[in-house]
């Protein structure tokens, strides 16, 4: 046996030594390294029937029915797994530097019917519009070597609230209530520090950050964050602020709330960054791409939230306002506010407002490499089960990023898959076995990239270096 792949298998057994600890039962262990160990083979779906045939291709039947069990139903805790993969994880993320960064994001799954837990229609960011899908919410811990998932869930819809038939169906748990996506995060941000993360700027795109209430509370744990924004948010800018509380008029109580007028209006952040001389702006480069530096045209401004500021005592504090307007364009095409320290370098706010592309990386290793979206089953448990399991298998190949050279063929994998038998048919196939599922057939050495772009989990990310430092 290939040493490279010889000393990967061994870690990987002592990985998955470390998850069962925490899984409660020794039975689960041999299930558990089973479907990790499937989610990193160069099989096409990463769903449990493909997983079963090519790890255990001289007893498919019964290893379908042992992994769809451990998956669907296996009462062990995502919780505790995910704590051991960060355990495990986060010292060899943390070799190449200090955590920097929480982010916040979620990710949808196209699905059909709806019986699928959690399924409605809703904005899909695979597909780009509202459809039929799934959608859950992730917060990672990133610095600029790598990103790990440490915490998932999947968003309920309002309507799944008021049906009770389909939660029952679907195993919903009884203290699952509706959240909005922004509750959850800050859930998610919420444990993560009572678990003691090491702590990094939370960075959210605007489908959070335009959320004021989460911006507020996530300052209330001591938490500074870059949070994009949209271009209708208002702002006061520098040199204009709220009218103080009208003066008392000795009866009743006193005004406390500070005011507006016409002549006392915040204005958007577009018009303030419209209005903006041309020394305000300057090019900073923040990555190095696959082919030039990525570098845009950026402002910024102190100012202070005005959103619903008529309802407060005081006005907000000040905090950085970051605008990206990129050659070419008509007008800014990015907004972020944020609340680092005043005296953060220019470079190092634009740096963090870039390094949200990690959350990116982590969906489409995820769902590209070790196949998150392709679980087939309709339960709340099986679905974070599964979910867990490919966080888990993510974690590892995060550690083995430097064990192969990222000039080795391409065709290189960390594992390699025993042969699926001549005469094996998945269940309900009316076809011929190669030609109903031609991926489970495949020869591992020499196979092309699948459909969706995939190519032996390892390698494919053992390519993506992060070069490259920010400079102005």
């Amino acid at each position: 046996m290939d040493l490279r792949i010889e000393g990967s298998e061994s870690r990987f057994g002592a990985y998955v030594e470390g998850l069962v600890s925490v899984i409660g039962h020794a039975g689960r262990g041999k299930p558990l390294r089973d479907y990790c160990m499937g989610l990193m083979l160069l099989c096409e779906r990463k769903s449990v029937e493909p997983i079963a045939a090519v790890t255990a291709p001289a007893r498919t039947a019964a290893q379908h029915q042992s992994l769809l069990h451990f998956v669907g139903e296996g009462r062990w805790s995502d919780e505790k797994v995910l704590a051991k993969v960060r355990e495990m994880v986060l010292p060899e993320i943390e070799r190449h530097g200090p955590i920097q960064a929480w982010i916040i994001d979620d990710t949808g799954f196209p699905k059909q019917g709806r019986h699928s837990v959690g399924v409605a229609r809703q904005y899909c960011g695979q597909l780009g519009k509202q459809d039929n899908c799934q959608v859950a919410v992730s917060l990672s811990i990133a610095n600029h070597h790598a990103s790990l998932p440490v915490a998932y869930r999947l968003y309920l819809p309002e309507a799944w609230e008021q049906d009770a038939q389909r939660r029952r169906k679907a195993g919903v748990p009884r203290e699952i209530t509706f959240q909005t996506k922004p509750e959850i995060a800050f859930e998610q941000i919420r444990a993560a520090c009572e678990a003691g993360l090491p702590h990094g700027v939370v960075l959210m795109d605007a489908g959070y950050g335009a959320n004021t209430d989460l911006r507020t509370k996530i300052t209330a744990l001591g938490l500074s964050y870059v949070a994009g924004i949209m271009p209708n948010t208002t702002v006061w800018t520098p040199g204009s602020a709220p009218m103080p509380p009208k003066k008392w008029s000795g009866q009743g109580r006193p005004p406390k709330l500070i005011r507006r007028d016409r002549k006392h209006q915040p204005n958007s952040v577009k018009d303030l960054a419209l209005s903006l001389p041309a020394r305000a702006w300057r090019t900073i480069a923040w990555r190095e791409g696959s082919a030039e530096n990525l570098s845009s045209r950026f402002a910024r401004v102190r100012v202070r939230a005005a959103h619903r500021d008529y309802n407060l005592t005081e006005s907000r504090p000040e905090e950085w306002l970051l605008i990206e307007w990129p050659k070419g364009e008509s007008e800014p095409t990015k907004y972020w506010l944020s609340t680092v320290p005043a005296n953060t370098a220019f470079h190092r706010l634009v740096d963090l407002a870039k390094l949200r592309w990690r959350i990116e990386r982590d969906y489409q290793d995820l769902k590209q490499e070790v196949g998150l979206g392709h679980f087939e089953g309709r339960g709340w448990r099986g679905f974070h089960h599964h979910a867990t399991l490919c966080i888990a298998a993510y974690g590892f190949l995060i550690c083995e990023r430097e064990t192969i050279s990222p000039s080795g063929p391409r065709a290189a994998a960390l594992f390699q898959a025993p042969p699926v038998p001549e005469g094996y048919r998945p269940r309900g196939s009316a076809a011929t076995p190669r030609a109903a599922h031609p991926e489970l057939y495949r020869d591992h050495a020499t196979a092309p990239r699948a459909r969706l772009g995939q190519k032996p989990a390892a390698m494919s990310l053992l390519r993506r270096s992060n070069r490259g430092s920010v400079s102005a």
